[in-house]
């Protein structure tokens, strides 16, 4: 599917006021065209988990391709007297014309992970902040609690079905980025039309509800969907709701779900109970306001599979990764790059241009997060056989790479994702808190 077959609606207002009124600033100081480098970290890991898992990235490039100041958009900033008619003819010819590199989406990041970089003038850089870092620290923030949910689930399938707990936007983006870290499938429909996400879904209590018996709206759920549907059956009582859907469907029912209770207990009974009555191929999947650690702890049980909304579209306690923009170097009179950095307490960062690799060892097992500080984002040959560049480049003088775009953009960033978690150390999928499981280490 081409996302360009949809309308397309101008991004450049998803920002913040001072990014315009620096842009201002800059163009009457002379500065706007200075040379500049900024870089996307994280301090710190959020939860105290041990590594974080990049997403958002395919969705971000298709939003600055649509960064663009139309008439709608300078028309609105002139009525309201946010800049003056000198910088907004300069917003008019808007369109970032700079590079970009970043690790790849899918990518496990750990604190202070130089994990996108902009290099560009300063006026085009600095107006992409804020459009960043929403894109970054909300997606992220999903994919983080989503691939702890795929580790503790062992294997079993996830659906996410989380669109009734956000805004109807971050519904589309959630699924996306729970994809990408390894759920299988999502009840979002928009997600499914514009990522390529496979779909799933089919009744609530509600439809229960709407006959006279649950084996009438059994029947006319089979009839509609054939006996190879997941059918609710906790409306009333869990153990008449399993004999009222074998009936229903047969010992060929695909599939019972169970939405409330005692879950570790009821699975075992339910397990129980369709094996006595011939439906030994029946599923059984679980959803009720699952998290990582719920799930772990039904780890023991005939689960076959999980459906999880809440936790996973806010980030399972920790909506946002607590990612940051910062400009890190600018061309000094010489032309040549001059490290800049902030000092100030507990938000230090470390000045100049990087080239991040993922150092392992001879077991290909990554035991460091090594920065090369001084070297280009464009340095992309690593300095031994044991070292793994995580750049790629995603945006060149402005044309945007879209291998990391659309559906296939996504499917590369979950197979990337399932690939690099093999050289990460075991620890890694602790589910308790503790230090992040690489150490970040800069090197001149």
């Amino acid at each position: 599917m081409n996302l360009t077959t949809f309308p397309r609606a101008s991004t450049a207002l998803h920002t913040d006021r001072y990014e315009l009124t620096m842009v201002e600033a800059a163009l009457q100081h002379g500065t706007a065209d200075t040379k500049c480098m900024f870089e996307v970290f994280a301090r710190r890991l959020p939860g105290a988990r041990r590594y974080g898992i990049v997403a958002g990235t395919g969705r971000l490039l298709d939003l600055i391709r649509d960064f663009r100041f139309d008439d709608a958009e300078l028309n609105w900033l002139r009525e309201n007297d946010v800049v003056t008619t000198r910088t907004l003819d300069w917003l008019a010819d808007y369109r970032f014309s700079g590079s970009i590199w970043g690790y790849q989406e899918g990518e496990a990041y750990f604190p202070n992970s130089p994990v996108l970089v902009v290099e560009s003038s300063f006026a085009e850089g600095v107006l992409l902040e804020t459009l960043v870092l929403s894109v970054l620290n909300y997606d992220s923030a999903v994919a983080n609690a989503a691939t702890r949910m795929v580790t503790a689930a062992r294997g079993r399938p996830l659906a996410e079905m989380g669109s009734r707990r956000a805004h109807e936007q971050s519904a589309v983006a959630a699924a996306r980025a729970a994809y990408i870290a390894g759920f299988d499938a999502t009840s979002n429909l928009e997600a499914g039309r514009t990522w390529g996400i496979p779909t799933m879904g089919t009744a609530a209590h509600a439809f229960t509800l709407l006959h006279d018996s649950e084996e009438e709206a059994f029947r006319a759920q089979v009839a509609a969907t054939g006996p190879e549907t997941t059918l609710l059956v906790d409306t009333y009582d869990v153990a008449e709701g399993v004999r009222a859907a074998v009936a229903a469907a047969g010992t060929e029912l695909g599939a019972v779900r169970l939405d409330s209770g005692d879950l570790p207990t009821l699975v075992v009974e339910v397990r129980q109970l369709l094996d006595s009555l011939g439906a030994t191929g029946t599923r059984i999947t679980v959803t009720n306001d699952l998290d990582e650690h719920a799930i772990a702890a039904l780890s023991a049980v005939p689960v076959d599979s999980y459906g999880v909304g809440t936790s996973v579209v806010t980030g399972s306690g920790s909506p946002a990764a607590g990612m940051v923009y910062k400009l890190v170097a600018r061309r000094g009179d010489d032309d040549g790059w001059v490290p800049v950095a902030k000092k100030s307490p507990e938000k230090i960062s470390v000045g100049g241009r990087k080239f991040p690799v993922r150092r392992l060892n001879s077991a290909r097992i990554a035991v460091e997060e090594l920065i090369y500080v001084g070297d280009g984002p464009e340095d992309t040959d690593s300095r031994s056989a044991l070292e793994r560049p995580l750049y790629v480049q995603l945006v060149d003088n402005g044309t945007i790479d879209d291998r990391f775009t659309g559906p296939a953009g996504t499917r590369l960033a979950r197979e990337h994702r399932a690939k690099i978690l093999s050289e990460l150390p075991a620890d890694a999928s602790r589910l308790g808190r503790g230090d992040p499981t690489l150490p970040t280490n800069f090197s001149s």
